[in-house]
């Protein structure tokens, strides 16, 4: 089968869904490679790269004609038109928000793959697309962030005075929150974040950050990895805590999403109107509504008391080439999933449960949403066995403690008369030493001992 990758055609998008390296690995498991001229130009991939690699450089025309067609974004109406039926579609496709692109799709009788579909589960971990954007997302805004800030992130000391560190605050653990929490704890900055799953909060201290907690106690696990909808009474008590925040740090990063549904508002204007002159808030939801009132999809926006909030939502695609390469190595394993044979041949297997999962349209027929996945909870720790009490142990009896004494003195008064007078003084030196040295040894901490 021969696999095509043609040049996206949304505006402003420079990702690709193939890079040189990916379509060696292609080329290793059977298939013959075609990439569309110039479809990795703004990556920085250029056609020679793939020739080497060993693709063919076609039109946009020949590229359609592919049996595999691998892209980022879905198609357009005019890309529709191009696909012939029995072909196989992969890319980001969205169903639940593009209910009529679905309808077009199944109409022209093709298998459809959503790399947004993959199972949260360990196995599908390798072919995680979502992640995959979410990591670079959340490192590409703490430099959106560090661009907008006018200060440094880290603390110093300077000639000039003394610089305070910056403080961020990093509402969500999830991939892209942990991405961004590195991120700023690197830069010298001091992170704190937010998460309602409260067992991520080893994950989070793990990072360097801060973990803020509340003093409310409520389930957020909802069984596929994604944090639930929580209560109003929980909801009250965290919107409390960020507004207490907003006050205290200079940079908020967001990055609640709850799938199927807009963003939830979780720093609201008076939020904002509260924070300091030059502070920055970076929106990764701002694609979905953003979770900050004053979010404008696209675009910065600078509040009357000076804060700005970035909501752009093409951060992985503002790192091209990083991000062609991950997506595309993501591709790859899920081809690798469906040619398990390695004679360049797809199976499309509904018996494995992330084949199912991504397959959103097979022959034509609408197969989402997939049959729920429950994620495995974590076995509970066993209980510590009790030991028995074991049996005191007898102190030594004290004479023997004084009849050592009494022998070391007796020993030393002997060679005292007997040894040569040099003697005496060099024992003494000697054992003054190994007192002084032993307390110098046993007073310095561990971490400085060497070997």
């Amino acid at each position: 089968m021969r696999i095509g990758v043609p040049q996206e055609r949304l505006a402003q998008e420079t990702r690709a869904a193939a890079t040189p390296k990916t379509v060696e690995q292609l080329l290793k498991l059977g298939f013959s490679v075609a990439v569309e001229s110039g479809a990795g130009k703004l990556a920085s991939f250029d056609d020679e790269a793939f020739a080497e690699a060993g693709a063919e450089i076609v039109t946009g025309d020949e590229v359609w004609q592919s049996d595999v067609i691998l892209k980022v974004n879905a198609p357009n109406d005019d890309e529709i038109a191009l696909l012939n039926p029995g072909t196989t579609l992969i890319s980001f496709i969205w169903p639940a928000q593009n209910p009529q692109l679905m309808e077009k799709l199944a109409a022209r009788n093709i298998n459809v793959m959503a790399m947004d579909s993959v199972p949260r589960i360990s196995r599908a971990q390798s072919l995680d697309a979502l992640s995959s954007m979410a990591n670079i997302a959340g490192y590409r805004a703490i430099v959106e962030a560090a661009h907008e800030f006018g200060r440094f992130f880290t603390g110093q000391i300077t000639a000039a005075g003394k610089v305070p560190p910056a403080k961020v605050m990093v509402i969500g653990a999830g991939v892209a929150g942990l991405a961004a929490i590195g991120a700023a704890n690197s830069l010298g900055a001091i992170v704190r974040a937010f998460d309602t799953r409260p067992e991520v909060k080893e994950q989070v201290q793990s990072m360097g950050a801060e973990f803020l907690e509340l003093d409310f106690k409520e389930e957020a696990g909802s069984g596929d990895g994604y944090a639930k909808v929580m209560s109003e009474a929980f909801i009250k008590a965290e919107m409390a805590l960020f507004a207490a925040q907003a006050k205290e740090v200079d940079i908020i990063v967001t990055t609640a999403l709850i799938p199927g549904k807009p963003a939830p508002k979780l720093i609201t204007r008076e939020m904002v109107d509260s924070m300091k002159s030059g502070s920055v808030v970076v929106d990764l939801a701002s694609q979905n509504g953003g979770n900050c009132e004053y979010t404008v999809p696209g675009e910065v926006v600078t509040t009357a008391n000076g804060v700005k909030i970035i909501g752009y939502t093409d951060l992985p695609g503002r790192l091209p080439t990083q991000s062609s390469q991950l997506y595309g190595t993501n591709l790859v394993n899920l081809l690798k999933l469906l040619c398990k044979e390695k004679d360049g041949n797809i199976v499309i297997d509904f018996d494995d449960v992330v084949v199912r999962g991504v397959t959103v349209v097979r022959e034509g027929e609408i197969t989402w949403p997939a049959p729920p996945i429950q994620v495995s909870a974590q076995p509970q720790a066993a209980a510590k066995k009790v030991e028995a009490p074991k049996e005191a142990v007898k102190p030594a009896s004290p004479w023997r403690k004084y009849a050592l004494m009494a022998l070391a003195i007796i020993l030393f008064g002997w060679l005292a008369n007997v040894a040569p007078k040099e003697f005496l003084g060099h024992f003494t030196v000697f054992a003054l030493a190994c007192v002084v040295g032993y307390y110098v040894v046993w007073n310095v901490s561990h971490a400085l001992h060497t070997r």
